[in-house]
């Protein structure tokens, strides 16, 4: 039996917020939206389904994410594009010790790194 990814799951304190923030990132619409959690879904992987789930916390964040997420882009344009389009949208860049990089490195509303790449 083949393994595929479906989900992968966030912390969240605002489930709704940091939700909303990554679809108007991505572009992905919102699918499920409850107090239990909050799914963002690709929409672009034919009958597969691949979510973001945003999950209720109560812990602060208080160290850097193990795991991140990369945003691709396919020109220097849209390199920009995207950068310009995640800060309106609430992040905020940070430095966590990337020195000087060619690449974006932002966080989410809730301090989540995320990096915006390169073309590639």
């Amino acid at each position: 039996m083949p393994i595929r990814l479906v989900n992968v799951v966030v912390d969240a304190a605002d489930g709704s917020a940091l939700g909303l923030f990554w679809s108007e990132l991505l572009g992905w619409p919102v699918a499920v939206d409850t107090p239990d959690d909050v799914d963002v879904r690709c929409p672009d992987v034919g009958e597969l389904i691949f979510d973001l789930v945003f999950a209720p916390v109560t812990e602060a964040k208080v160290v850097n994410n193990l795991v991140h997420a990369d945003l691709a882009s396919n020109s220097a344009e849209h390199q920009r594009a995207l950068g310009r389009r995640a800060l309106d949208a609430g992040a905020t860049p940070v430095d966590i010790g990337q020195g000087d990089v060619p690449w974006a490195v932002l966080q989410d509303p809730e301090g989540a790194e995320f990096c915006v790449l390169t073309p590639r």
